[in-house]
């Protein structure tokens, strides 16, 4: 049986597959950088507010309508952009000490802290939720210990943290900003992100680094990576589904990892790979548990996901 896709969704699921495929460059992007000398909280500044200036370009020259909004909506979006602000700062922290391999692996665990924050607001656990957990700690079991000797623990914990900081991230948004349209939101999340990833460059005092072209090079790519990821998102929001979506988190999981393979000449061990695996198939999962909607009727929250 043929399923035809009206052109609408079929624009949604091309957008979707761009967005994924600019979002699993950020990894390799941070791991070349760092190579050039950069420093993560130089590199998370940086490319935040690089990224928040094309897309303020974008909208005054394609949608200045889309930039109003009202008093309520904006502090909405700056307490989630600051809670996404601190989540990036963990991110390219974690990303100093550990292969961007593992990184985007462990990073692929926030939609089980997604239901956690769920559960803890009184929303139940289901049969999928459950076994998705278990299949996500049992497959992170084997990413850390059937990785190198000299496994950085506190990299590890980091991109956990992470993990748990978008998830949050995710829960705030579908709850502060109900009222905010999609592109308007990601705007100003964006744009409280580069302030508060720049602030806390500031406040952290350090000598700005000598970096090298090859240096500029990532940081000017990451930052165009991550506004082309927004704008391939605006396009595929409200087009596609959560099924999607969700197989959108995949195929950036798969991106992250090819790169690091061709680029940075990373290698996972064969038991890594189960638990790489493990970690998809709760990934996969995640498409028929309905522990990932807020209320009955709602749409799933990876739909909504402002792409970090």
């Amino acid at each position: 049986m043929t399923i035809e896709l009206s052109h609408e969704q079929r624009w949604g699921v091309m957008s979707m597959v761009l967005a994924s495929f600019f979002l699993g460059w950020a990894p390799i992007l941070g791991k070349l950088a760092y190579r050039s000398g950069v420093t993560p909280f130089t590199l998370a500044a940086i490319r935040t507010i690089i990224a928040a200036a094309l897309l303020w370009g974008a909208f005054l020259i394609f949608w200045r309508r889309d930039i109003s909004i009202s008093w309520r909506g904006l502090l909405g979006c700056i307490s989630v952009g600051a809670v996404n602000g601190f989540g990036s700062l963990l991110y390219y922290t974690s990303l100093a000490r550990l292969d961007a391999s593992l990184a985007a692996l462990l990073n692929a665990l926030y939609p089980l802290w997604v239901v956690l924050f769920l559960f803890a607001s009184g929303q139940a656990l289901t049969r999928i939720t459950l076994v998705r957990l278990t299949l996500a700690m049992l497959g992170v079991f084997l990413l850390t210990s059937a990785g190198a000797a000299d496994l950085d623990w506190l990299g590890v914990t980091l991109m956990v943290a992470q993990a748990a900081t978008y998830g949050w991230y995710l829960v705030l948004g579908q709850w502060v900003l109900a009222d905010v349209p999609a592109r308007t939101g990601a705007l100003y999340i964006l744009t409280a992100m580069a302030c508060v990833v720049g602030l806390a460059w500031v406040v952290k005092g350090e000598a700005v680094e000598t970096i090298a072209m090859s240096g500029w090079t990532a940081i000017m790519a990451l930052g165009l990576t991550t506004a082309l990821s927004r704008l391939a998102m605006f396009s595929a929001l409200r087009r596609v589904g959560g099924v999607e979506a969700s197989l959108g988190s995949l195929l950036e999981l798969l991106v992250s990892l090819l790169l690091a393979f061709l680029l940075l000449d990373e290698r996972l061990t064969p038991v890594q790979w189960i638990g790489g695996a493990l970690l998809v198939v709760g990934m996969l999962l995640l498409t028929r548990d309905p522990g990932m909607h807020l209320a009955e009727g709602n749409e799933p929250l990876e739909w909504k996901r402002e792409w970090d």
